[in-house]
């Protein structure tokens, strides 16, 4: 009877790796398939932009330098009633959808990139006042511990709509 045995290559084999003919070695020389230069392999990812939508890529650069000048011509005091108001129908989304409501999911990152834009900007005019980075979150969490609680705008006119409603029936 013939016992076969792999042996690992010599680079390999060391005075501690060295395992009885009888078992197999847990190392292979197999170091993979070759393939010839023949065959071309798509890139990774592919390009988003072909020809048409390098126009849309520059409109929408356009529109977020636009509400960027929006957003530097507002007070401190507004970005942060505008932050919190933005955050309150971020949490209404996250409601529609935890309910099964039909809503657009494209308002979910619109928002935080809204809200993103504003905080930015509220941290430039820190940077540009001499506020360092500790100071800031200082001051931001006073900030939020200072936030009232309200609905966010867009639950405030449903609930305008139904009280309106509710008086035109009673009248």
């Amino acid at each position: 009877m013939m016992a076969l045995g792999l042996s690992s290559p010599p680079s390999f084999a060391s005075p501690s790796s060295r395992v009885s003919p009888l078992l197999p070695s847990l190392r292979s020389s197999f170091h993979g398939i070759r393939i010839g230069s023949s065959i071309r392999t798509p890139p990774p990812f592919p390009a988003r932009c072909g020809g048409g939508d390098k126009r849309m890529a520059v409109v929408a650069m356009a529109k977020r330098e636009e509400e960027m000048k929006e957003i530097r011509v507002k007070t401190t005091e507004e970005l942060n009633e505008e932050v919190v108001d933005l955050k309150g129908e971020l949490f209404m989304l996250r409601l529609q959808k935890s309910a099964r409501n039909e809503f657009k999911s494209s308002e979910f990152g619109r928002m935080r990139k809204r809200i993103a834009r504003m905080l930015t900007v509220k941290r430039e005019r820190e940077i540009e006042q001499g506020i360092n980075k500790r100071l800031s979150r200082k001051l931001d969490k006073k900030w939020k511990r200072s936030i009232v609680v309200r609905p966010p705008p867009s639950l405030r006119k449903k609930q305008e709509e139904q009280k309106a409603a509710e008086s035109d029936k009673s009248s």
